[in-house]
């Protein structure tokens, strides 16, 4: 099966969303390329904006889709040409006093802008905006253009990551075990023609500072434009049902009682205020209207419990770093995952993509994503949707596994960009806090605490937001990054060994792999390679070989330990994906287990940005849930009955045994009650234990009984482990566990491949 380009490009229309009453006129773009900047292109082709130059190619010159079996490598010429978009406008009709602005909310990555072939901008950086006054400038028809530069590499060759280690554009797209080298280049985000008066606002921030018991808030009206310093404007703050609760009619400094607090959706209402600020002529009318939500909420990281004990003994600078969050004065369990950008290419992410996604993460019980710093800073849809939704953002800059320089021109771009990002994305009440970046303390990055970047970091979070937490990277000291398979690949030790043995403060990144659908597979892979699979076919390059180490993604080896050896897709394919569903159900329960000293649980990793053979991801792209996106959504309920299990395969006569759990992150009580725990196989089942379990303070857990019992001859290769709350259905679990007869030997009928 060999679907259309139609499966990845999702080029539906983008409606621009400023807030403002200005008038906006979004152009007509063409696209031409060559191999020099003083060089003309040779063809002009339709261009889509935003979008990327190589959708724009691969479309014109009919390119087979990227994501199908090998054919992303026909794409990697483009990472070297110069790109120019170029539009022609007649010069739109203003009043006296009125200016024509270009705009545009990210270009990536270097460019220039010439306006009737005089140059007027030079620009690096995808994530700050362009703002130019061409009114002085314009003829009755006039040519914009924009000279997109090649991708920005650090050395040639080898074609790695590290060639992004001296720039500000996420290195994901340079290669990954689960991201293609597909590098984007282009107008990524909303551009247009905007008329604007004289007096007007550039940015406006609703700063704000709650009292000790959160009863007040002091409001400081930030306000920046041209023109303002005698100009007259009233602002508004309207509550949820529309009614006006504050109004200021030129006074910056206001004062909020009883503001209701914005909340994660498990802990409360996300609520959010409507803010209106209007600029008014001398009649008092309106010209300039700009409209946005607002949030009240408090974020801080504190010290977890028993944390200043770690680590033990003397000489020693400092204990482990805070990684508990607490929100409005409530210490909350974070349960979220990695989020990873949704695709190659984010010029073509918009509203209803993430949407879909969002939407799922709240179906998952998540309350935050950890927002990589391998990948973009999200479109500003994205915070929108997070802060009505009530999910919680923690926010890494565009750093990630390299030794970024102590240069100047590099820390220039850096403090220009994270200014940029941080000016947006402060406003959201979804925002917990920021990260400098992904796995910097590391010998494969060799950055430090005294590295300039993350010094500079620091200092533009403070100046610019210091009222959201900042952490140098992840994982700090007490925090885990790992494991990513079911079994270590040296030693064997399973995932429920580990965690068991583990004791962090934090998990914020932990993987199980697992299989795509048979139905996603046969859109990328061709029918003569999808069974069985094997390296160095399209299976490798959707990383299902040599992705990270050994047989990863895809462990076939691993699965078939287990369960004997596939003689099917569908099989191998089912069996990976319930491995994936028991791993990560094991992960988040015993971290549970592990609070109040453990205080977040965030998987690697969400989603992904073009279908892979094998991943650790829970969604498929575009948005199709695995198996394990439910079996981690069973285990992030906010109460739930929980076993803990020393293994995963048992065998014919042996001693089975777990350890039971009542697990609650729920802010209020939890009545007592009765828990029944079986084992089923087939049609045959057994009754263990009932365990009546005491009430439960909000937020806590409680430790039960250990369940043995002998196992049964059962002619199958898995058994479940049931538990039933009396009452209350929706605490249920259950678990698939492999079993092992000791009669049965399954035998191989499909070749053996070379892995």
């Amino acid at each position: 099966m060999k679907p259309s380009l139609v499966f990845i490009a999702l080029l539906l229309a983008i409606t621009a969303f400023s807030g403002s009453t200005q008038k906006q006129t979004f152009l007509k773009w063409e696209l031409g390329y060559s191999k020099s900047a003083s060089e003309t292109p040779s063809k002009w082709i339709p261009a889509t904006v935003p979008g990327a130059v190589q959708l724009d190619i691969a479309k014109a010159d009919k390119y087979e889709p990227f994501y199908y079996a090998e054919h992303w490598k026909d794409y990697l010429w483009m990472e070297d040409q110069f790109y120019t978009y170029r539009t022609k406008f007649d010069a739109p009709e203003k009043a006296t006093g009125e200016s024509v602005f270009f705009v545009s909310k990210g270009i990536d990555y270097e460019f220039k802008v010439f306006l009737n072939g005089a140059e007027i901008w030079h620009q690096e950086g995808m994530f700050t905006p362009v703002n130019l006054n061409l009114s002085d400038k314009l003829k009755p028809t006039n040519e914009l253009k924009v000279l997109v530069y090649p991708v920005p590499k650090k050395h040639p060759l080898p074609a790695d990551r590290s060639q992004a280690a001296n720039v500000a554009k996420p290195a994901v797209s340079y290669g990954w075990d689960w991201h293609p080298r597909l590098v984007p280049l282009g107008i990524w985000d909303e551009t247009y023609l905007e008329i604007r008066q004289a007096s007007h606002v550039d940015d406006f921030h609703m700063n704000y500072a709650l009292n000790k018991d959160f009863s007040e808030a002091e409001i400081d009206l930030q306000i920046s434009g041209q023109n303002l310093k005698t100009q007259a404007f009233r602002w508004t703050l309207q509550d949820k049902e529309g009614k006006e609760v504050l109004r200021s009619d030129g006074k910056t400094q206001l004062t909020l009682t009883k503001p209701k607090l914005w909340w994660t959706h498990d802990h409360g209402e996300p609520y959010l205020y409507t803010s209106t600020l209007q600029l008014l002529n001398d009649q008092g009318q309106a010209f300039q209207t700009l409209v946005s939500k607002i949030g009240f909420r408090r974020v801080k990281l504190v010290m977890n419990e028993g944390a200043w004990g770690d680590p033990e003994g003397f000489p020693k600078s400092r204990s482990v770093p805070p990684a508990q969050l607490e929100i409005n004065g409530r210490k909350i369990f974070c349960k979220g995952t990695n989020w990873v950008n949704p695709e190659i290419f984010p010029g073509i992410m918009n509203r209803e993509r993430y949407n879909q996604l969002l939407s799922l993460a709240v179906e998952a019980n998540f309350n935050i994503l950890r927002v990589w710093g391998g990948g973009i800073v999200n479109k500003e849809s994205f915070f929108e949707l997070c802060d009505e939704k009530g999910i919680l953002v923690w926010q890494e800059f565009p750093l990630a596994c390299n030794n970024y320089p102590d240069d100047a021109h590099y820390l220039s771009i850096l403090k220009q960009e994270s200014a940029s990002i941080i000016n947006r994305v402060k406003k959201h009440p979804s925002l917990a806090f920021w990260s400098g970046g992904n796995e910097l303390f590391n010998s494969w990055s060799g950055m430090t605490d005294q590295s300039l970047p993350l010094r500079l970091l620091n200092r533009q979070c403070l100046e610019l937001d210091p009222n959201s937490p900042f952490i140098p990277t992840s994982p700090l000291m007490g925090m885990a990054h790992g494991n990513y398979v079911f079994r270590d690949l040296q030693t064997k030790e399973e995932v429920f060994s580990s965690m068991a043995r583990a004791r962090y403060t934090a998990y914020t990144e932990f993987g199980m792999p697992a299989p795509a659908s048979v139905e996603v597979l046969k859109t990328i892979i061709p029918k003569e390679e999808l069974w069985p699979p094997k390296p160095g076919t399209s299976w490798e390059s959707h990383h299902a070989y040599k992705a990270w180490v050994g047989n990863t993604w895809l462990c076939q080896d691993i699965i078939e330990d287990y369960f004997g050896v596939s003689n099917s897709l569908e099989e191998l394919v089912a069996n990976g994906q319930l491995m994936q569903g028991e791993g990560y159900k094991c992960i988040y329960e015993e971290a549970r287990r592990q609070k109040p000293y453990c205080a977040m649980a965030i998987n690697w990793c969400y989603d992904e940005p073009w279908p892979t053979a094998a991943n650790n991801s829970l969604l498929s792209y575009p948005a199709i849930p695995k198996p394990g996106f439910y079996a981690v959504k069973n285990a992030c309920r906010p109460v739930l009955a929980s076993a803990k299990f020393s293994k995963f395969k048992w065998t014919e006569g042996e001693t089975f045994f777990a350890d039971i759990w009542m697990l609650s992150d729920l802010p209020k009580d939890v009545s007592a009650g009765k828990v029944t725990i079986k084992i089923r196989t087939g049609t045959s089942e057994m009754t263990l234990l009932n365990w009546e379990f005491n009430a439960m303070k909000a937020n806590t857990n409680q430790s039960g009984p250990t369940v043995r019992c002998k196992l049964p001859a059962w002619k199958t290769d898995r058994f479940k482990v049931i538990l039933e709350v009396e009452g209350h259905p929706e605490y249920k679990s259950e678990y698939t566990l492999a079993y092992q007869p000791r009669s049965v030997e399954r035998v191989r009928t499909t070749p053996v491949m070379n892995q």
